[in-house]
């Protein structure tokens, strides 16, 4: 608009958002609430996910460690034997599942596989992965406002499977604060990773949604999102990511789906090309392209996978360690006092049509209020150029800095070729 005013609708789930000029100017951050010094106990010991702590969460299904020839996945372990060695990321249930295992036992049949069962008697066996499992079921059910004092030991065990078996897991990183950390402000988030780090922990992603479909035959979708910080949901400031598998896509996917079938190029004509005709494309490598979205309710990267292959899980290494790369560049730009979202979308295992593997990073900048709600158009205090500008500055420090990959080029240095997502057979 003549005044600054920029208008936007967001192609795909029809959401209108104005920029309005001024509120722009309100800080990204808030002061840390608490700045106590660290102590030495508090590294590894400050909350249920830090690494002194691996009891407080429910029985470990898988942890990520350091081998000879790079990360490997370890699977099975005992109480007994989580000490054996250093975790970078730990898979471990969900405590409180959004989608429960007795939603999926009650409505689908559904029953652990026999590996699972054979895990479980396993873990229980011991003496102390049987206290574990009790100890954490009467905490769920305390939590839950139901006592344990008349339940027998085999009762409560009765209840340990959603454990083992159920479908909202956590992927949850080695550190709760950077390595530099001085106080307790100084959270470690994605893009305090190193290189290497960041990419494990999206194979290790990626791998758990395989997991978990192939666990599940009764999931359609295994929904993945990572919410920093409070503002965006956190209920601890503790880098983790999660994974809920449920039975249905969502309506604004049914919809985004009922336009693909009309418009199976539109990820590039719609998003891609579009942000690269407005100047809006912040980096780039071989098999990844990062913009600067429009007609989101919060300032919002995208990251689009260019790989002809839709499926994260059956992608090649080299094509999630550049999705890797932008993602750790962008969570690196934004520091790790914005709290933000990380939300990813890729082609659902039983959809009959492709779609490209995309992730929104949303930073949760401002709050929605009585005006949105009575309207239904959101107010993003950040334009997408004025996002741009933000990101690309601090990409090309970080790169120079060497804490970001090296191989992406940035801004102007961006081909920008036409239809570069591959996803659409017509384009192979």
């Amino acid at each position: 608009m003549a005044d600054g005013t920029v208008k936007q609708i967001n192609p795909f789930s029809g959401t209108e958002v104005w920029t309005v000029v001024g509120r722009g100017n309100r800080p990204l951050t808030t002061p840390p609430a608490d700045t106590t010094p660290l102590t030495p106990g508090d590294r590894n010991d400050f909350c249920a996910f830090c690494q002194n702590r691996q009891l407080d969460t429910p029985p470990e299904k898988s942890r990520l460690v350091a081998g000879k020839s790079g990360y490997e996945i370890v699977s099975g372990l005992e109480a007994e034997a989580l000490s054996s060695n250093e975790a970078v990321f730990r898979r471990v249930p969900n405590l409180f599942e959004i989608v429960t295992y007795e939603y999926w036992k009650a409505n689908y049949g559904f029953e652990m596989d026999a590996m699972t069962r054979e895990r479980m008697d396993n873990y229980i066996s011991t003496d102390l992965g049987r206290e574990h499992v009790l100890r954490t079921i009467r905490t769920k059910r305390t939590a839950a406002g139901l006592s344990s004092e008349d339940m027998s030991d085999e009762e409560l065990l009765k209840q340990a499977e959603c454990f083992f078996a159920g479908g909202h897991d956590l992927i949850i990183g080695r550190r709760h604060f950077t390595d530099s950390a001085t106080n307790r402000s100084d959270f470690a988030a994605s893009g305090d990773l190193s290189i290497t780090e960041h990419f494990g922990f999206i194979k290790f992603t990626v791998e758990t949604i395989k997991d978990l479909y192939e666990r599940n035959r009764y999931a359609k979708y295994v929904a993945v999102f990572q919410n920093w910080l409070k503002p965006a949901g956190a209920s601890f400031d503790h880098l983790h990511k999660q994974l809920v598998s449920i039975d249905e896509r969502g309506l604004s996917a049914q919809q985004e789906i009922e336009k693909l079938r009309s418009h199976p190029n539109m990820y590039n004509e719609w998003a891609v090309d579009y942000a690269a005709s407005q100047n809006l494309v912040i980096a780039e490598n071989t098999h990844a392209i990062c913009f600067a979205g429009f007609g989101h309710r919060y300032p919002t990267l995208e990251v689009f996978s260019k790989s002809a292959t839709p499926e994260p899980w059956l992608q090649t290494d080299a094509e999630i360690q550049d999705m890797s790369d932008l993602l750790h560049a962008c969570h690196a730009a934004a520091g790790h006092n914005v709290p933000c979202n990380e939300e990813w979308h890729y082609k659902p295992i039983d959809l009959d049509i492709a779609m490209p593997w995309r992730v929104s990073i949303k930073w949760r900048v401002s709050t929605l209020a009585g005006f949105e709600g009575g309207t239904k158009i959101y107010l993003n205090t950040i334009s997408p150029w004025d996002l741009r500008d933000k990101v690309v500055s601090a990409m090309y420090r970080l790169r120079d800095e060497g804490k970001i990959a090296k191989t992406m080029n940035i801004a102007t240095e961006c081909d920008m070729k036409r239809n570069s997502l591959k996803y659409n057979p017509v384009l192979k």
